[in-house]
């Protein structure tokens, strides 16, 4: 049956239409635009915001876990519980992300998550779909490596990397890299002529380094300004090319903890609305009490809405629709521009925006519907409504 939903507004998100209808059927929507101008049967089930918003289901790139429960665990129970407490905040699309762990554990993360990717839920609506694995580590920099454990951190192998892919059973979509370090080129050439995007990140690259990182295929970077060198005014490094590359996208952890809210408005300023994608590296505390929490197989204290390891921030308790609003405030953004850094913006890294990120036609109905504050009221996954 065709469905039909009325609202004040819907951010598509590329313009913003008032008096607003979406109509979708069988998943895929249909149409958009001004209520009067879209035609549906006497037969399609009519459901009425009023004056809430309509705009794309949200698309996380990099969350570790959520619920009580990390990505890597491997456990059905657990990734369902990660998913349905991301749909809550209006997310129905994500890339589960590992941690630096031992490479046996790794391989049987991998392995559990390519199955989960492989075979979705059925009759699920309310849980947000992977849609592919974000590998952040083992090919990190010792000097930026955050809290990833240097005895477990690799030079960049084909062989290693082959592994994991096909552990994962082809499902690895993003892959963080530091550009500088042994064999970082070579993987970084391999991993994008198999459809992987190559992320730079926990790096203390050069400029000349990071323009080769580019240059083999690299086109986004990972929670700009964390595990980066700083930038300097005669050495810009690699966050210099992140800020100033029109070719690269990038991504920033706009919670006010990781990130000051002036350098996000800075970030935002450098990028443009376009290439800036927000995301939350989220972590198993996120939606739970103030305690110790996993992150792979490190232990790590929460408290405050701050996540630590050894004195050392592991991760996040920010949820995408709260960095959605934290953005809106920090760079004095309206809300389209903010959604469509959490909707189109990472659908485009991903290279999935004709089905993902927008409310046109064809594209699948994922749907987040907001009130006027900015607020989740709804979550709406493959067209399929409670």
């Amino acid at each position: 049956m065709a469905t039909a939903l009325l609202a004040k507004q819907l951010i598509t998100p590329l313009q913003t239409i008032d008096d607003a209808a979406l109509l979708f059927e069988d998943g895929i929507i249909s149409a958009a635009g001004i209520r009067d101008e879209v035609q549906f049967s006497p037969r399609t089930r009519v459901i009425d915001f009023g004056d809430a918003i309509l705009a794309p289901g949200l698309i996380d790139i990099h969350i570790h876990g959520a619920a009580g429960h990390d990505v890597m665990e491997g456990d059905d129970a657990g990734l369902a519980a990660i998913e349905r407490h991301m749909a809550t905040h209006g997310v129905t699309s994500y890339c589960p992300t590992t941690v630096t762990a031992a490479i046996d554990l790794t391989l049987r993360s991998l392995e559990a998550l390519g199955h989960a990717l492989s075979h979705p839920p059925k009759n699920e609506p309310t849980r947000a779909r992977p849609l592919a694995i974000h590998l952040e580590g083992p090919f990190l920099s010792h000097a930026k490596r955050g809290v990833h454990p240097p005895s477990l951190l690799q030079p960049a192998s084909l062989e290693l990397f082959d592994k994991m892919w096909q552990a994962a059973n082809g499902r690895v979509g993003l892959l963080t890299i530091a550009p500088e370090i042994e064999g970082a080129v070579d993987l970084i050439a391999e991993a994008t002529r198999r459809g992987v995007v190559a992320s730079l990140g926990h790096s203390n690259a050069d400029l000349a380094q990071a323009d080769q990182g580019i240059r083999a295929g690299a086109r986004h970077a990972t929670h700009t300004f964390n595990a980066m060198r700083p930038l300097d005014h005669r050495n810009p490094g690699l966050l210099g090319a992140v800020l100033t590359n029109n070719e690269l996208t990038a991504d920033i952890i706009a919670d006010g903890i990781h990130v000051a809210s002036e350098v996000v408005d800075l970030f935002v300023r450098a990028k443009g609305i376009a290439r800036a994608v927000l995301i939350t590296d989220s972590i198993s505390a996120t939606g739970m009490p103030d305690g110790s929490y996993m992150l792979g197989g490190l232990q790590v204290e929460v408290h405050d809405g701050r996540c630590d390891y050894q004195g050392r921030l592991a991760g996040s308790v920010l949820t995408l629709d709260r960095a959605v609003r934290n953005t809106m405030q920090f760079a004095r953004l309206g809300l389209q521009h903010a959604i469509q850094m959490a909707t189109l913006n990472p659908a485009r890294v991903l290279r999935i925006e004709r089905r993902k990120g927008s409310l046109t036609a064809g594209a699948d109905a994922d749907i987040a519907v907001f009130s006027p504050a900015g607020e989740v009221i709804r979550t709406i996954v493959g067209g399929v409504v409670n």
